[in-house]
């Protein structure tokens, strides 16, 4: 048996949806959401979601795994419970506590990006450490391998194939400017044979 300390509240609005961090054995945060304990870390959010393609973006979002995600998709596939039992801000809330990078989505009618520590850049928005905008190369880093979809600065989706993308650009009724595979190599884009 292990034993725990006695739990000591995120947030203050005492409801039954909040972020505890409890003493367990490996020092491992426990997560209770509508009145359930869940015992989470990042590597275990990270492994939940391989496979898994990441829903559009309507405002907030998550960073996992070089990756955009809806905090609520993000929940509710690590925890099983229906998207209902808690509100975005509460899973954005549990996730940032759990080291992810978290931000809002540029709005169509401002232009301006409004986001939290490290989050993934718009690939225009990337930039190098001299300030200047970095390669679009380094923005599609960690997409390597992967088909992605583009709309203006964003990548919609990425997936290991072309047939996964147009499956999730349908599902979500999304339109894409463009669709091309992140190379992996320099002799993959010139098209060198390898030695």
């Amino acid at each position: 048996m292990v034993a725990r300390t006695p739990q000591v509240p995120y947030s203050r609005d005492g409801s039954e949806n909040t972020f505890q961090r409890v003493a367990i054995g490996d020092n491992m945060p426990t997560m209770t959401v509508s009145g359930h304990q869940y015992d989470l870390d990042s590597r275990s959010v990270e492994s939940t979601l391989q496979g898994a393609l990441p829903e559009p973006i309507h405002e907030h979002f998550v960073v996992i795994n070089g990756r955009r995600w809806p905090p609520k998709q993000v929940l509710a596939l690590v925890t099983g419970l229906d998207r209902a039992d808690f509100t975005t801000h509460q899973a954005r809330r549990a996730l940032t506590r759990l080291g992810f990078s978290a931000g809002r989505a540029v709005s169509r009618r401002a232009r301006h990006q409004v986001t939290s520590r490290a989050a993934t850049p718009p690939l225009s928005a990337a930039s190098g450490t001299d300030g200047r905008p970095a390669p679009v190369a380094e923005a599609l880093r960690p997409f390597i391998g992967l088909w992605v979809a583009v709309r203006g600065d964003d990548v919609l989706v990425a997936a290991p194939s072309p047939k996964e993308v147009v499956a999730w650009l349908a599902q979500h009724r999304q339109r894409a400017q463009s669709m091309f595979r992140v190379v992996d190599s320099e002799q993959a884009i010139t098209g060198a044979a390898p030695q």
